[in-house]
């Protein structure tokens, strides 16, 4: 295909001896034309009959995906690289403007809140690679919604990545959380379209209300319960039992359902309690024993500083050992006596010791 004959005057030329010159296109302009030619290798633009442009090879890229099936006849827009190379056509760029467009519609979407949705094409122990239209990101494990937050019994990194390669190809709806074309960051949560919505329907609650629900996951700091409309909530350690809890696994298991009293609400997260919703059994034992009482307790667990021992149900304290208590092994599961050396039922502590 012929596009310039060298014995013509340029288009530069022609439009410089013009009476009423336009104002000519500069490097970095953007420009406004119709498509009069799509080869495999080239795009030729007449630029409203005043001059003709030329988009070649990589610069055929729209980052924006706008211009992602051209046709004759189409109307685009694309920067100016050169404003007339050797064959008298001003260069053009569809990579360059797509690129200020894709980010500039990224930084509009970030200003208002805009819930996009992204494709996860990869996975790493940090997050997932995402893809919003043609332009890559990142998606922090931090940011993503509960549902999909990899929750792994001692934080194993391999069962961490294994969870998150699940994900790839499925697609997420998110919002722009940061954006930087200069360094080519984009940054998005799901967490921030999941807090949104979750905020809306615990409006519903309050503190103090009493729900039912399943547990989804028990981690070494507690249990994630889900209730109502696919809301969820932790249950701390602290808050399973009255009684001391080193494994919350101990105490609820994957799939159970159980009752929950809301306990706080902020910022859309919940934090519920199984034990508010039992009698403090503190409170029944308070008249019943002082310090130097002599009691005989079970020990449940041995300790570093000595063991654990529960002289009633959900009542346990630190027996440390003494000279007698050094000398002899004391078993877990029988039954010895101690003296009360601190009792506390408000603040729910009991110090014991063998002699």
């Amino acid at each position: 295909m012929v596009i310039a004959n060298k014995t013509k005057v340029s288009n530069m030329d022609k439009l410089l001896n013009s009476e009423e010159s336009p104002a000519l296109p500069k490097a970095g302009d953007l420009v406004e034309g119709e498509v009069v030619f799509v080869g495999r290798n080239e795009i030729i633009v007449d630029l409203n009959g005043l001059m003709t442009g030329i988009i070649r090879g990589y610069e055929a890229y729209d980052e924006s995906g706008e211009y992602s099936d051209l046709k004759v006849g189409d109307r685009i827009n694309a920067t100016v690289i050169d404003y007339e190379n050797e064959k008298g056509l001003v260069e053009l760029s569809l990579r360059q403007a797509g690129h200020k467009k894709a980010w500039d519609k990224l930084r509009k979407a970030k200003q208002e809140g805009e819930i996009v949705e992204v494709v996860i094409l990869d996975a790493n122990k940090g997050g997932l690679m995402v893809r919003l239209d043609q332009t890559m990101g990142f998606l922090p494990v931090s940011q993503l919604s509960p549902e999909h937050y990899p929750r792994v019994i001692g934080g194993n990194k391999n069962k961490i990545l294994e969870k998150l390669k699940s994900l790839v190809g499925t697609k997420l709806k998110v919002r722009v959380l940061d954006v930087n074309d200069d360094g080519g960051t984009l940054i998005v949560s799901e967490r921030a379209v999941d807090l949104e919505e979750r905020k809306q329907l615990l409006n519903e609650y309050k503190k103090g209300d009493t729900v039912d629900g399943v547990i989804t996951g028990v981690v070494d700091f507690g249990a994630f319960m889900e209730f109502g409309n696919g809301l969820e909530g932790l249950i701390h350690i602290s808050e399973l039992g009255w009684q001391r809890i080193d494994d919350p696994r101990d105490i609820v298991k994957e799939g159970q359902k159980v009752r929950a009293q809301i306990i706080d609400i902020n910022a859309g997260k919940v934090s519920l309690s199984l034990k508010r919703l039992e009698k403090d059994p503190w409170e029944a034992v308070k008249d019943k024993y002082k310090v130097g009482d002599k009691v005989k307790a079970a020990v449940v667990k041995k300790h570093k500083l000595g063991v654990f021992v529960e002289i009633e149900p959900n009542i346990q304290g630190l027996a440390r050992l003494g000279e007698k208590g050094e000398k002899q092994e004391l078993e877990v599961g029988k039954e010895y006596e101690f003296t009360i050396t601190n009792f506390e039922p408000v603040g729910h502590k009991l110090g014991l010791s063998t002699e």
